[in-house]
């Protein structure tokens, strides 16, 4: 059973683990992908702010949030550690309106910061593909 409550198990720091299954709830829709990534723990993958591609595109992305999520169509920039000026993801995909990864106005991903409120879930200020958006969710990483 999942609930509400923020938590950061002992397994974070020390879990190795080659599958991400990562997970959105919003009331009581919840939708998890499987992203194949090998690390020691979730911890050695974030914690040093580097920045680590994923392939996995917008469309399995925006499936955590359903039809209401969404993202300016240009960057893309996905993964660990995504930047686009401000806005960041821990894991995550950024969008931008315009043809760079300089100024991105739109995310959705777990252990969002910068300008803008939020961690977890999908926002999209200006140009977005469904307009703007505020879409805060309970985020879900079990590894394996």
């Amino acid at each position: 059973m999942f609930d509400n409550h923020e938590t950061k198990l002992p397994t974070y720091w020390n879990t190795p683990f080659s599958k991400i299954c990562l997970g959105m709830r919003i009331g009581q829709q919840i939708s998890f992908f499987v992203l194949t990534k090998h690390a020691n723990s979730l911890y050695s993958l974030i914690a040093d702010g580097k920045y680590r591609s994923t392939k996995l595109g917008r469309k399995t992305w925006k499936t955590l949030l359903g039809s209401q999520t969404s993202l300016q169509t240009n960057c893309n920039m996905e993964g660990f550690n995504a930047v686009c000026g401000g806005p960041r993801a821990r894991i995550g995909i950024l969008g931008n309106d315009e043809r760079d990864c300089l100024t991105c106005d739109s995310r959705i991903g777990f252990g969002l910061g910068g300008v803008y409120g939020g961690t977890c879930g999908n926002e999209a200020w200006k140009g977005g593909d469904n307009g703007v958006k505020e879409i805060e969710a309970i985020g879900y990483i079990l590894v394996q």
